[in-house]
């Protein structure tokens, strides 16, 4: 799943660098052929997309390094962790939600990934199959029973 991350990421970030390196010095170029700078919109236009791409290569690069130090002999093999699929049980509303906990590049919450730093995911770290969880979001809390928990590991063998 790492590899994935890394891939995806590797990939925004080289077509940022292209851009960086090729298409905005030509936009650059070929709009201080336009004139005065200071009334230059397209100018001024270009170097706040080369600001914001110096910043994005910046994150990427940051994000690249992060999610290749992930040691998965770390993560847990009995407790929610990185790479974990829940199945949550909300006695309140009678319902199973079924989650996998992942990182921020890869969450899609509508389909059932989540970020291990959103609230959910935060309040589900280090937590084991039976424990109750209480859950608060900026829309109220809830609280949940883990009903079974399948880690990284259990999935790596199977």
């Amino acid at each position: 799943m790492t590899l994935e991350v890394k891939q995806k990421l590797q990939t925004e970030l080289d077509e940022l660098e292209t851009e960086l390196r090729i298409h905005l010095p030509k936009e650059i170029k070929r709009a201080r052929e336009f004139g005065d700078l200071r009334e230059n919109s397209e100018y001024q236009t270009a170097l706040q997309r080369q600001t914001m791409v110096k910043a994005r290569i910046r994150e990427l690069r940051q994000r690249i390094s992060e999610v290749s130090s992930i040691d998965l002999s770390r993560v847990h093999r009995v407790k929610v962790g990185y790479g974990s699929t829940v199945v949550l049980y909300d006695g309140e509303r009678n319902e199973e939600l079924t989650y996998r906990l992942v990182t921020p590049e890869e969450s899609d919450p509508p389909a059932g990934f989540i970020s291990t730093v959103s609230p959910v995911g935060r309040s589900l770290m280090g937590r084991e199959e039976g424990d109750e969880v209480t859950v608060t979001t900026p829309a109220g809390s809830r609280r949940f029973e883990i009903k079974r928990l399948a880690t990284l590991h259990d999935e790596i063998k199977s």
